[in-house]
């Protein structure tokens, strides 16, 4: 069979995927044998099996509930592991949730927008777990919460669990979107507090005693839909320090550095069986000269923050990066995007691998619509080139572990979108692209062991399927 023509609506191709899936390994010896095996007969087989099955969670509902033992994720060296089997990640962003279940008249978005998803493959979901003292507020002030909020955020994590999603859960915001550190800072004022600069959210004893409450609250719910305790959830792949942390009045990075170590080792207190991150785009500081060339601008090197160290912390787990040429580089687009979008995977990659010996997770990417000269094809061409070089450094065993899509929407939502949002039913070339994508990773998820590499393999024909540059 030429897999160089295989389309991703066809329903062989499907029962191909769910058949490598289901024989696991014994499937490289199938394919091993003079490439002469009753193929088609298998396929019909399959095809029979498929029309009585479910399709409620889409075509991987047989591989994720294959075992109902729904484990935590797990860092063995540069790879995520679940069950001692990699956990390869094809992810994706939706910060609202919470907001949106918090209203019944919106709360179906969020089960609408988790079965798309799981329909697509997509097994991981960043999203909030703070909103400060803004409208519909979970922490209304320091250590005071609306339990209906926290009961929405409740449902979101159940019902992510339904869909075999786990989600990674922000604790907080440098930006002012959903309160952040310029509503701890706001809060602090308000308590007499002599504080000039919304950065002394990272050095200020008080401020950080408020994030901290807010940390050991949310760690120590307990789901009133699950009974689970937080911090007991396997649903939760990692908690994420801050969204975006950024101290622009330290340059030289020590005072963010500083809180990161506080912070990460308070959260492992409470928490040690979940993996933690920082929330960190990814730009390079002064402990390593050498790699600001690869930054996208002089100014990222001014805004305190420094990945190699940083992410050589203390009960951090795993590195964040984010990519955004349309912001950093050009609000045009052009083939620059695409050069810098592979030279800064690759270089965080080569980081992760040489100085860190941990995965790297590139937690948010994307394109907006906004942009001068966007149009689906080039959104497609990104998203292809993020998930080949993944795919490059999969195949090594490498640490490049994953991505998540800024962002993906539900219909209907159309009024909160920042440019960026990715509507599956409406982008049926994008959505084709994720699912394949999405097949790639769950296969070799369910086929290797965690000391398995794509090196080690004899070429076969789902391998060339596997890494076929044309997406």
């Amino acid at each position: 069979m030429d897999y160089h023509k295989i389309t991703l609506g066809s329903k062989s191709f499907f029962s191909l995927v769910i058949f490598t899936i289901l024989i696991e390994n014994s499937s490289w010896t199938v394919f091993g044998v003079n490439g002469d095996w009753g193929f088609e007969s298998t396929v019909e087989e399959i095809e029979n099996h498929l029309s009585h099955a479910s399709t409620h969670h889409g075509i991987y509902d047989l591989q994720v509930r294959e075992d109902d033992d729904w484990q935590m994720v797990q860092k063995q060296g540069n790879q995520f592991v679940v069950n001692d089997q990699p956990f390869y990640v094809n992810g994706f962003n939706t910060y609202w949730l919470m907001v949106f279940a918090a209203d019944q008249s919106t709360r179906g978005k969020v089960s609408e927008l988790f079965h798309q998803a799981s329909s697509a493959g997509l097994t991981v979901c960043r999203t909030w777990a703070f909103n400060d003292g803004q409208w519909r507020a979970l922490q209304t002030s320091p250590s005071v919460y609306d339990e209906e909020v926290f009961k929405a955020l409740d449902f979101v994590i159940s019902e992510a669990k339904k869909y075999k999603i786990r989600l990674i859960l922000s604790l907080t915001n440098n930006w002012d979107a959903y309160g952040g550190k310029a509503q701890y800072v706001k809060w602090g004022k308000a308590a007499g507090l002599n504080l000039t600069s919304d950065d002394e959210f990272f050095s200020h004893t008080t401020l950080k005693s408020y994030y901290k409450a807010h940390v050991k609250t949310v760690l120590n719910r307990v789901n009133t839909f699950t009974n689970l305790t937080y911090k007991n959830d396997p649903t939760i792949f990692a908690w994420e320090l801050m969204n975006e942390p950024r101290c622009t009045s330290d340059p030289s990075g020590d005072t963010l550095q500083s809180w990161i170590q506080e912070m990460a080792v308070y959260v492992k207190s409470i928490d040690a069986k979940h993996l933690v991150e920082i929330g960190l785009e990814g730009f390079y500081g002064p402990s390593a000269p050498d790699r600001a060339k690869f930054n996208p601008n002089s100014y990222a090197t001014q805004v305190g923050t420094d990945f190699i160290r940083n992410h050589q912390t203390l009960g951090v787990d795993f590195a964040s990066v984010h990519i955004y040429a349309d912001s950093w580089i050009s609000q045009t687009i052009s083939d620059a995007h695409l050069q810098f979008t592979k030279s800064w995977m690759e270089a965080h990659i080569e980081d992760a691998e040489k100085y860190l010996r941990m995965p790297v997770l590139f937690t948010e990417f994307g394109v907006s619509a906004k942009d001068t000269g966007y149009n689906t094809s080039f959104r497609d061409t990104l998203i292809s080139s993020v998930y080949k070089t993944l795919l490059n450094s999969t195949k090594k065993g490498g640490s490049g572990a994953g991505s998540l899509l800024w962002q993906l929407f539900p219909d209907g939502t159309d009024y909160m979108n920042d440019g960026y949002a990715i509507v599956l039913s409406k982008s049926p070339s994008t959505s084709n692209i994720i699912s394949l994508h999405s097949t790639r990773i769950a296969t070799f998820n369910s086929l290797c062991s965690t000391k398995c590499k794509w090196g080690c393999k004899k070429k076969t024909p789902l391998e060339e399927f596997l890494y076929h540059d044309d997406l």
